[in-house]
């Protein structure tokens, strides 16, 4: 259940929904788009997650997925369905183009792992039960070309026909033309003017004072009425036989295309799929591409409802500061069933409400398939019910005041939240006596809260603030503000309430002491006490943080310390354990070969019967194989370890300029040797890059630092260079094969030509139309030899007569 009915509206997702429109490429695309709700099931939503998760990948890989041709058949499926009608040959040249994109984008889909593995699991399965009889792919292709024109071996028919009528055709051109170059040499005409089209026939243009030299049929005249339009007598037949040949011509064309979309109509309904499968796959490369431009993740998704939220952000207001390089502070939010309710409180403009329309609107991406501005560890849970009351509801028609509105609205949480609902409502209580509004607010909240949903909520009022502690569920939350500069962070800190700041800010701008006073006054010393004392436990637990962060931060000093000392006493105890087993080895060497020599000796002096000489030798022999082994593990242990020459490490000195760092200065962390870039500045803290890693400091914990001279940077210093690349397939996707250079300089438009002619060779585009008009010929003849200069040029000729005659230029390029 969504409440109100305005939920995407109020929380910004309408937007988000024209963003996806303007992603996708065709129609359908946009349709699934229009279908896209808020989902409760856990199934479901991991599925459509999982299916945008993987196309996000696909994007960054840079893998080319189909983007050309997405039609939209749905109207010339209805116009055929019924018997004895048939589509026309632009429809089936858009259906069999639109065919083979879908045919591409399973292929694309079903892709494997080396091992067989399905490469986009989530993917793969949506083509299934889609198939396309490869029948009607070829029987399309058999009848119509590239240029979306029926070929005329369609059928023998069709071919006899347009035999009869080019052979005519040239014969009736080839007279005219005769007849127009006698009349130009008898002064009859201009010697610029030339044929041209009228009711489809080719007339010449002739003067009305030589209107009676010429016998023919006048089609048409001037607006002056100076020039008449006739069709000569000598070619009158001629032209009738062409024009009886184009209806043949329409009409066997027609018998074609009955005939193909005959075979079609049993196969609509298995068409539908494979389009419904075109429109879902150009909307799931929508979603991915709004994920990439607002760094949406796929964080764990729970069945259950919780909120364990990091570093999430706005996603409109993300991209709204995107291109301005402005940052929006992350939110971390953790609720669960023993905190449950969220109340946030702190100054007016510090981003109570951003934070609140935050929390609804991604909740609600989420269930609506899309991924969400977080970190991807973050856990999120579904709930049921989502409800939220923000903004002015007042209506004149119901009579409905803005106090009113929120209470219907608080009525309709009572009647229908429940332990799976999330309620977001902003400023709550207010809109009447504060008093009252803060009692009523409280009763409304203890109430809902006895329901357990989830919930945040925003406020000013003290007793709302002072709720949580006392009962269970409620957790307290402010937007942090720096009281040293008076201006909001716009940072979340939960487990404490927040100050409104108040008095503060209108000091800070000048108000009246006298006023402030009074103020106080008015407002009793116990309220201005509890204001100061969240002030004061604000300050407290800011220092706290950073003893803790001094802390850790020295914590993790000493662990990498520790790391230290035991990987070297780790590999002494190996080098020993690796001397021991190598003198045990030798010595078990030793005591086998001394043994094999001392049994030989003896063996040599029972053989010679202990003869003084034999024994001599023996014993001689046995002495020296001693002395060898002593001198060899004398030489071994005298030996020192040769030390490998160390690499040279770049050595840093400190800069003392009394500067503090700024963007792309070199700096180590107080009492740390390890030097990192400064990467931003925000405030008076320094994001610093160290390699793959970085870290946030203040900036009075930096130490800027240069290379001392004599030393060299390593390696892995040097910046790599940037990257660039364009998508080849956008340009496809708007490449127009008609370029109107009308009413252009020549400069101008070879200019123009020249890229356009690029763009052509480098798409592999087959044909052109230039349009450049008549006039004096000086453009046309320009162009003609710019083009006739390159060698991918194949061939160039005016177009047809009836399509612009000289005005156009068709240029043909070659296949290799």
């Amino acid at each position: 259940m969504i409440y109100p009915k305005s939920f995407e509206e109020k929380t910004g997702f309408d937007r988000l929904r024209l963003m996806l429109k303007e992603f996708c490429i065709g129609d359908l695309g946009k349709k699934q788009i229009e279908r896209i709700r808020f989902r409760r099931n856990f199934e479901l939503i991991s599925k459509l997650l999982d299916q945008t998760e993987d196309f996000r990948q696909i994007v960054l890989s840079g893998e080319k997925f189909p983007q050309a041709n997405y039609y939209n058949p749905h109207e010339l499926f209805k116009k055929i369905r019924p018997e004895n009608t048939y589509m026309l040959p632009e429809e089936l040249s858009e259906l069999l183009s639109s065919l083979k994109t879908i045919i591409r984008i399973i292929e694309f889909f079903r892709k494997k792992t080396k091992d067989g593995k399905p490469l986009y699991p989530s993917l793969i399965t949506l083509t299934d039960d889609v198939f396309i009889d490869n029948d009607i792919i070829q029987k399309a292709e058999k009848l119509i070309d590239e240029t979306g024109e029926i070929r005329d071996n369609a059928s023998k028919e069709l071919e006899s026909i347009r035999k009869q009528k080019k052979s005519k055709t040239t014969k009736a051109e080839k007279e005219i033309e005769n007849i127009l170059n006698d009349v130009k040499k008898k002064g009859w005409i201009s010697d610029d003017l030339e044929l041209t089209i009228r009711n489809g026939r080719l007339v010449l243009p002739v003067p009305a004072i030589h209107k009676k030299q010429i016998r023919g049929f006048v089609h048409d005249s001037s607006a002056t009425g100076q020039t008449l339009f006739i069709e000569p007598e000598a070619v009158f037949e001629t032209n009738n036989e062409i024009r009886e040949l184009e209806v043949a011509e329409w009409q066997e064309i027609v018998k074609i295309l009955t005939r193909f979309t005959d075979h079609l109509r049993p196969n609509l309904e298995s068409l539908q799929k494979c389009y419904r499968l075109m429109g879902i796959a150009d909307a799931i490369r929508a979603k991915a591409l709004l994920a990439l431009e607002m760094g949406g993740m796929k964080p764990k998704l729970n069945p259950n409802p919780v909120m364990q939220w990091n570093k999430a952000v706005h996603p409109i207001l993300y991209m709204s500061y995107k291109p301005q390089n402005k940052h929006v502070e992350p939110l971390d939010i953790s609720l669960d069933n023993k905190k449950r309710i969220l109340i946030i409180s702190g100054p007016n403009a510090g981003g109570k409400s951003v934070c609140l329309k935050t929390c609804g609107l991604i909740q609600y991406m989420l269930q609506c398939g899309l991924l969400v501005p977080m970190s991807d560890y973050s856990e999120t849970g579904i709930f049921q019910k989502l409800f939220i009351d923000i903004g002015d509801e007042q209506s004149l028609e119901n009579d409905l005041s803005t106090y009113s509105s929120h209470l219907y609205n608080m009525k309709f949480f009572l009647k229908h939240a429940n332990n799976k609902t999330l309620f977001l409502i902003d400023e709550f209580g207010t809109g009447t006596e504060p008093r009252i509004g803060g009692a009523i607010a409280e009763s409304v909240l203890l109430k809902l809260n006895n329901k357990k949903p989830f919930g945040v909520i925003t406020t000013h009022y003290a007793n709302l603030k002072a709720l949580p502690g006392k009962v269970e569920g409620l957790i307290n939350g402010s937007m942090l503000f720096d009281s040293k500069n008076m201006k909001p962070t716009y940072k979340l800190k939960s487990g404490i309430p927040g100050s409104s700041f108040a008095f503060e800010i209108a000091k800070s701008i000048g108000f009246p002491n006298e006023i402030l006073n009074k103020a106080k006054n008015l407002a009793g010393a116990e309220q201005v006490d509890f204001d100061q004392q969240l002030q004061d436990v604000e300050l407290r637990k800011k220092k706290l943080e950073e003893k803790e962060q001094q802390l850790l931060s020295a914590e993790s000093f000493l662990d990498e310390m520790i790391d230290k000392y035991q990987e070297l006493s780790d590999e002494l105890e190996k080098k020993k354990k690796d001397i021991l087993k190598e003198a045990k080895k030798e010595a078990k060497e030793i005591l086998s070969t001394t043994n094999r020599l001392i049994e030989k000796t003896i063996k040599e002096i029972r053989e010679s019967g202990a003869e003084k000489e034999k024994t001599r030798q023996a014993r001689k022999e046995l002495q020296g194989y001693t002395e060898k082994i002593e001198n060899q593990l004398s030489e071994k242990h005298s030996k020192k370890p040769v030390k490998k020459a160390a690499k040279e490490k770049p050595v840093y000195e400190a800069i003392s300029d009394n500067t503090p760092p700024k963007e792309g200065d070199t700096v180590r962390m107080e009492g740390q040797s390890i030097t990192g870039e400064v990467i931003e500045i925000a405030g008076k803290q320094a994001i610093i890059s160290f390699g793959d890693i970085k870290l946030k400091s203040p900036l009075d914990k930096l130490e800027k630092v240069r290379l001392k001279k004599g030393t060299t940077n390593t390696p892995g210093s040097v910046k790599s260079k940037t990257k660039y690349n364009f998508d080849i397939n956008k340009k496809a996707a708007t490449f127009n094969t008609d370029l109107d250079l009308r009413g252009k300089k020549v400069d101008e438009a070879l200019s123009f030509l020249r890229k356009y002619v690029d763009d052509a060779i480098l798409l592999g585009i087959r044909k052109v139309r230039i349009l450049h008009g008549t006039g004096e010929g000086i453009l046309r003849e320009a162009i003609k030899d710019y083009l006739n200069t390159l060698p991918e040029v194949e061939n160039t000729k005016p177009e047809h007569p009836d399509r612009g005659g000289a005005g156009i230029t068709q240029v043909f390029f070659s296949r290799g």
